[in-house]
Formats: structure tokens, C-alpha cells, sequence
């Protein structure tokens, strides 16, 4: 393969999951990879004018990702994943990324993987298809593959152990954040939640950073009947972090149906610390945004104030 071969990587949805595994793999097999920036402005209202008025903000952002990187790369990386597990699935936008890009941008030349363990279709094997597309060495594919993996796995394990100590460090107020990657670290939909709680000295603990066969357990403490897995492991984790902190951020974007589902049951479930649901449209403002943290802020510390005055 030439290695001047540009391989297009939008910066949005399972980005901010895989990208180490996806990076990893591509400059592996030769591959310039050229990334889209920040989430815009300009990318989002280029992104809301590609897609149909009921799509989901995530979906928005993706599609102006991909209309930024359309004339930048000999390829433009779109992965379908519909399912790891058998008896669970991903939201469904993640299932049809593919045909709505393909549908969106007819022309785009596409390189992608499909995963469905119904189809019997595996990450592995479907890694190793999406190589032969543009190299003949199986033995390099699959090297490149587990590269990654491992690769990504170490950052996750790097990751669990930070969130640890933070844990431990009794002078930090503590919030735990149940968003998915791609809402929280995403220019337009988390960056003022996350600028904001920094420049207060809050310690900000990712629900989506944790063991995830412990979690997916613990999420059936809450409830039995989720099969969406991003949205297990997320709820499980509000299990395993609740008693360690002071408070709960729900995010979520307009209009996602499984995230307003599962808020609404974690609610409904753990009334014992405060929590706030903050849902983020196109049209949020970042001034009403900072309004609805602060008073949750002084919420936390009126009711630290009154436990402490209840004990002396």
C-alpha cells in the first residue's frame, strides 16, 4: 500500500472510545491519518443542515465531521457496531452510521468495519476484511490490531488508576459525570460542563472510566432490563462510584431516547445525593449552562454545611 494514503477520522461519537485503537491501527498499515478538529460552530450548523431534523445532536456533529474531512483524505473511516455481546445491542445510530453516511455523502470513498455478534460478525475478523481492503498481509493486519487493543486497554487500566487517586483525595469536592465520551469530551456538547467544574477545584469523576465486566454486573442492581451497553456500563457505574462522591451530572443529548430512559430509572432509583440532568441541544447557551452548575454547586455545599451542623 502507498504510504501516503490519507485515511480521514471524524472527531466525534466512538472517537473519543477508540480513537487510540484506531490511530494505532492505521499508522500500522501505512496510513497518514488526518483528523477532524473540535467540534464548531461552523461544523455543527454544517452538520444539523445534512441530517434530518429527528436526528440526535450526536448525529448532527458526526455529519459535519465527515463533510469537513470529505476532500482531505483518500478514505474516510465510518465503523458500524451494532453489537459485541449476544443479548445486547448499541443505540441505534451507531447501527445505521454507516447508510446514513452513505446516504448523506453517495460519492465518499468509505473504509469500514461491521460488528454484530448476531451476524456472527466479530471485532477481530472484522479488522482483518477491513485491512485486505488496502493490504494483502494478513500477519501485518492482525499485528496492527492487537497493537491497538493492547494499546487502548493500557490507557483504560492508566485511566482507572488516575480516577483512583482522585478518589482517595479528601480535600476535592468530588462530581461524578455519567455522560457518554463522546457528549462529555466533545468541543461543542461538554466542554464549558468540564471548564466550569475545573476552574471550581472540582474532581471530576468519569462514569465511563471503570472496570467493565464489574460495572455491566453492577448495573443490575438498578435495573435488569437495559440491553443498550454503553448505557450499562454507565449505569453501573453510578453503582460502584455513588457512595464516593458529593454529587451526579447526567448528560445527555437532544433528543436520545435511551439516555432520557435510563436517567429517569437512575433517578428514580438513587435518591440518596444530589443529582442534576442537564440535556444539551443545539441551541444551548453556554451563560444558562454555567447558571444551572453553579446553583447545583451551592446545593452540594448547603448540604454539606447543614450535615456538619446536624453531627456538632
Amino acid at each position: 500500500m502507498n504510504k501516503e494514503k490519507r485515511i480521514g477520522i471524524p472527531r466525534a461519537l466512538l472517537y473519543y472510545k477508540y480513537n487510540v485503537l484506531w490511530h494505532t491501527f492505521f499508522k500500522e498499515l501505512g496510513f497518514k491519518i488526518v483528523t477532524s478538529p473540535a467540534t464548531n460552530k461552523k461544523i455543527l450548523q454544517q452538520g444539523a443542515s445534512l441530517a434530518v431534523d429527528e436526528s440526535c445532536l450526536p448525529v448532527k456533529i458526526f455529519l459535519g465531521h465527515v463533510d469537513y474531512l470529505k476532500n482531505k483524505a483518500d478514505y474516510i473511516f465510518i465503523p458500524r457496531i451494532a453489537s459485541f455481546k449476544k443479548n445486547e445491542e448499541l443505540c441505534c445510530k451507531f447501527q445505521g452510521l454507516y447508510d446514513i453516511t452513505v446516504n448523506t455523502f453517495p460519492d465518499l470513498n468509505i473504509l469500514h468495519y461491521n460488528v454484530d455478534v448476531n451476524e456472527f460478525r466479530r471485532e477481530s475478523l472484522e479488522f482483518l476484511r477491513m485491512g485486505l481492503t488496502v493490504c494483502k498481509n494478513p500477519i501485518k493486519i492482525f499485528r496492527a490490531y492487537r497493537k491497538g487493543k493492547f494499546k487502548q486497554k493500557h490507557l483504560q487500566k492508566k485511566k482507572i488508576r488516575r480516577q483512583a487517586r482522585l478518589l482517595k483525595n479528601k480535600k476535592l469536592k468530588k462530581i461524578l459525570i455519567v455522560a457518554h465520551p463522546y457528549i462529555l469530551f466533545d468541543g461543542f456538547t461538554g466542554k464549558t460542563i468540564l471548564d466550569y467544574l475545573k476552574s471550581q477545584n472540582i474532581a471530576i469523576i468519569d462514569a465511563d472510566i471503570a472496570q467493565k465486566k464489574l460495572v455491566k454486573k453492577l448495573s443490575q442492581k438498578i435495573s435488569q432490563d437495559l440491553y443498550w451497553t454503553y448505557n450499562k456500563e454507565l449505569v453501573g457505574a453510578i453503582d460502584l462510584y455513588k457512595n464516593k462522591v458529593d454529587g451526579i451530572i447526567y448528560v445527555s443529548a437532544f433528543p436520545c431516547g435511551p439516555d432520557s430512559l435510563v436517567v429517569e430509572i437512575c433517578q428514580k432509583k438513587i435518591k440518596n445525593i444530589p443529582s442534576i440532568n442537564i440535556i444539551i441541544d443545539e441551541l444551548q447557551g453556554e451563560a444558562g449552562l454555567i447558571t444551572r452548575l453553579e446553583s447545583f454547586i451551592d446545593i452540594l455545599e448547603y448540604q454539606q454545611k447543614s450535615a456538619k451542623n446536624y453531627k456538632s
